[in-house]
């Protein structure tokens, strides 16, 4: 199973005179929690629906698993700032329905009745399972009006998890909420996060991939462990260019791992905010498009970092192993000096008896 989820290779997006999109090249590994930021008008939103496959970009390559994709696929989920809910079906029936229609056609449903029954139940089972854990098990029944915001949203990220995409796009998904019930859902965040990392430290696979479109910074830098930054802002003419030729990615850093259980610590992200602020949204501030995408470069460096104390951890053990032999033989030679005493005592009480005989 490859570690490489998502790849965009040489994207690029136009409409007609319009350059959205320049040259995005994009790696997402598996269980990963990217945030994009990025000046109003960039682009993200159009990147998304690039990856998700409802607007193929007109240049280069999304792969999902190695596969080229250009239209949506189950291997995608996404969620959008407005609610998806159909408001004719209950919270649970809103969860269950995709893989109902995914594993079920209409046929089915009119000639095989019991069969699709028994799906359909196993199917609200699983949604129960799932908005319980998001701490809606008392809102099963409820439609989509009888909920608040915060709830509406939380259905449409179970909605999509229950369809188990290889991949979870989130599309500025807490944009329109109030702070503390945006600080619950960013939590939530952490918590898949925190899953993933303890079934990838039981030599499992991390179930859960996101990228996250959101336009506040201390939101991208508390729920990822990687910031992806798209601006227009770039020095193109370095390359050739007499005119901006689109928005590429200029900023690709690690964020500082949260725990979802405890205090937040804004003061820890100050650093790095000012950073994306400088490097992404200003301006008078123009980089090199490669000057701060390092995520890659320093994640090797962190691999190799293990690797050489692997290779000095493997070395001591084999230190320690020698010298251990040495004491094995030293002590394999002492016994056996031991042996030839006794013997030669032995010999000359013999030689003794001997005599006296």
């Amino acid at each position: 199973m490859s570690e490489i989820i998502l790849e965009c290779d040489g994207i690029r997006q136009w409409f007609g005179d319009l350059k959205v999109l320049h040259d995005i090249n994009l790696r997402v590994g598996r269980g990963q929690i990217v945030a994009l930021v990025g000046p109003s008008g960039c682009g993200k939103s159009t990147l998304l629906r690039a990856i998700v496959g409802t607007h193929p970009p007109k240049a280069g390559e999304v792969r999902v698993n190695n596969e080229v994709t250009r239209s949506p696929g189950r291997n995608r989920g996404i969620v959008y700032q407005h609610y998806s809910l159909f408001p004719f079906l209950t919270a649970q029936e809103n969860v269950a329905i995709g893989p109902m229609l995914d594993r079920t056609t209409l046929l089915d449903r009119m000639i095989r009745p019991l069969h699709c029954r028994a799906i359909r139940k196993e199917l609200l089972a699983e949604a129960d399972a799932l908005l319980t854990r998001f701490k809606l098990g008392a809102a099963l029944e409820r439609y989509p009006y009888q909920l608040s915001g915060g709830m509406k949203q939380r259905v449409a990220i179970a909605q999509a998890l229950i369809m188990k995409p290889e991949i979870l796009l989130l599309d500025e998904p807490f944009g329109a909420l109030d702070e503390a019930t945006r600080e619950e859902l960013q939590d939530m965040l952490l918590e898949l996060y925190g899953e993933n990392q303890k079934i990838k430290a039981e030599g499992g696979v991390p179930p859960h991939t996101i990228l996250i479109v959101t336009h506040e910074l201390n939101e991208a830098i508390y729920v990822s462990n990687r910031i992806l930054g798209l601006s227009q802002y770039w020095r193109y003419e370095d390359e050739g260019f007499a005119e901006c030729p689109g928005a590429t990615l200029i900023y690709d850093m690690a964020a500082p791992v949260v725990h979802a259980d405890k205090p937040r610590e804004p003061e820890k992200f100050v650093q790095q905010r000012h950073e994306i602020r400088n490097v992404v949204f200003a301006p008078a501030e123009r980089y090199k498009h490669d000057e701060y995408v390092r995520f890659w470069a320093n994640d090797a460096k962190a691999n190799d970092a293990k690797a050489d104390d692997a290779k000095a951890d493997d070395a001591k053990a084999d230190d320690a192993k020698a010298d251990d032999a040495k004491a094995d033989d030293a002590k394999a030679d002492d016994a056996k000096a031991d042996d030839a005493k006794a013997d030669d005592a032995k010999a000359a009480d013999a030689k003794a008896d001997d005599r006296l005989d």
